[in-house]
């Protein structure tokens, strides 16, 4: 699953919920936002791939509960990763988010 970061629509609340919980839990996660405003979950974590990226938030480590369906349920969360791609998309603080 992908969000458009450009699209009003698709940039909501609801929509984060649901990539939050498409994550596979048993896996490091990093959330990834390329130049033309894609979001995704993606299991290339760290440093590693980061052509075309604008900005990536911190590895969630396997096993830490950043992603899958009870992270989707915790509503302080999901807020939180949500004001982290409102206030870095467009013009982010930094490509590596790690405070937000």
């Amino acid at each position: 699953m992908q969000i458009d970061l450009n699209d009003p629509n698709q940039f909501t609340l609801e929509q984060v919920r649901q990539l939050i919980a498409t994550g596979n839990g048993a896996i490091h996660n990093q959330l990834r936002v390329d130049r033309a405003g894609h979001a995704w979950l993606s299991s290339v974590v760290g440093g590693a791939q980061l052509d075309g990226l604008l900005f990536r938030l911190e590895t969630w480590s396997a096993g830490s509960g950043c992603v899958g369906s009870v992270a989707a349920e915790d509503e302080r969360w999901v807020r939180q990763v949500f004001k982290a791609l409102q206030d870095n998309w467009p013009k982010p603080a930094s490509d590596y988010i790690d405070l937000y």
